[in-house]
């Protein structure tokens, strides 16, 4: 497929019937006794449980996975004198930028935010009294500048001894999938949270890592499974479904990464593991890098903007002239070698639908994905078009759909 048949894929053609009793509400009990699906070389292998995963896996299997985690990104404030209830959603940093930084902030930092109600507040600062570590502490949010559909805004609070961190802890909530359609309850703030995720900043979780207990990740390392992490940062972006009649006119959301020039290292030195990816948010990162090292060959001095993956990068370049997979990655080696740096830190636009050549992986653990989703397309592509048949199995056997549902294990 060129660019254009591509960009002109009608998402209509992604669509299937999802009733509301098949989306699950809450995870089961022991997260790891959901149900897994098994495909590969074309065809459904079989109904299996999650657990089955360390056996299921080639032999020597890099199980790759997203180590982000989800913050209490949900803040409400009111108004004053019983007024409105506004509610900002952090989106990303603003000032400082680096997420680290951000959390670590005493006193103040800015955000990008979605605003719920945000005709009822125009410029006046809202306030909210809380305790932290038994001080008592005045948040406020002051209103800037638009930016699109979201918000900068600048939060102040008035103990230089507490970090934004502190204050997200205290009085924010978890921002659980809006297809859930219910309120956050308690038990969100563990279920919604990878048993591996350490690295504050997304404001959704990978969520085909929510099924991994710490007693399966020590089955994959008894049978030699390698695990290995990365970080992307997932934004609200990857809610938003795909309103245009084609992919052609859908904006794909930028997202931060982290890889660890380990990582890299592995990636070109490995000569025989099947690369298994967990989670969508691991394949857009591991598929990125190929591109980011092609940018870098044809552009060693490439500056942070021009690494940026654009959406529609990968169908750009004709296949006869792309470079093979190590070479993509050592060029990143190269680069953090001139940089003095451990990681590569940058974003992705990235979007995979049918017609992308995947260069890294060679399989994926994912969730069943809403319809009409950049993330049914990216299915879609790995699966050479066969994500209806996947899908028609699931709703004739009663497999639960989304964040908090069953697993697929896709293999090539």
């Amino acid at each position: 497929m060129n660019i254009d048949e591509i960009r002109n894929l009608r998402i209509e053609d992604f669509n299937y019937p999802l009733p509301d009793e098949r989306i699950a509400k809450h995870p089961l009990a022991e997260r790891e006794k959901c149900k897994l699906l098994c495909y590969s070389n074309h065809s459904i292998k079989g109904e299996y449980i999650f657990s089955d995963v360390p056996r299921l896996l080639p032999s020597g299997s890099m199980l790759v996975y997203n180590n982000t985690r989800v913050i209490n990104a949900r803040l409400r404030f009111r108004k004053p004198n019983q007024g409105a209830w506004i509610e900002i959603f952090c989106l990303e940093p603003e000032e400082p930028r680096d997420y680290a930084l951000a959390f670590a902030s005493t006193g103040c930092c800015s955000w990008l935010c979605f605003i719920g109600n945000a005709k009822r507040w125009k410029e006046e600062p809202l306030t909210m009294p809380l305790t932290i570590d038994g001080n008592q502490v005045t948040l406020t949010a002051h209103r800037g500048e638009r930016r699109g559909n979201a918000f900068i805004v600048k939060f102040t609070w008035n103990n230089d001894a507490i970090t934004f961190a502190s204050v997200l802890e205290a009085v924010g909530e978890i921002p659980i999938p809006p297809d859930l359609n219910r309120a956050t309850e308690p038990s969100d703030s563990n279920d919604y949270q990878t048993v591996y995720s350490h690295i504050d900043g997304s404001v959704a979780a990978p969520t085909a890592g929510l099924h991994f207990t710490d007693q399966l990740l020590a089955e994959c390392d008894q049978m030699g499974i390698r695990r290995r992490e990365l970080t992307l940062h997932v934004g609200a972006g990857t809610f938003q479904p795909v309103k245009s009649e084609t992919i052609g006119d859908h904006e794909m959301h930028t997202e931060f990464i982290s890889v660890s020039r380990s990582l890299l290292n592995d990636l070109i030195n490995n000569t025989t593991s099947p690369v298994i990816a967990v989670g969508t948010t691991s394949v857009r990162t591991l598929e990125s890098l190929y591109y980011i090292g092609v940018t870098l060959l044809r552009n060693p001095d490439a500056d942070e903007q021009e690494l940026r993956i654009g959406q529609w990068l990968p169908y750009t370049i004709n296949a006869a002239d792309e470079p093979d997979t190590r070479t993509a990655l050592q060029a990143i080696v190269d680069y953090l070698d001139r940089h003095n740096a451990d990681s590569y830190i940058g974003s992705t636009q990235i979007m995979i639908a049918p017609g992308f050549r995947f260069h890294v992986i060679d399989g994926m653990i994912t969730n069943f994905h809403q319809p009409q989703s950049t993330l049914l397309l990216l299915v879609s592509a790995f699966v050479d078009g066969d994500w209806r048949c996947i899908y028609d199995y699931a709703l004739a056997h009663d497999f639960r759909f989304l964040s908090y549902g069953d697993a697929t294990l896709l293999l090539r």
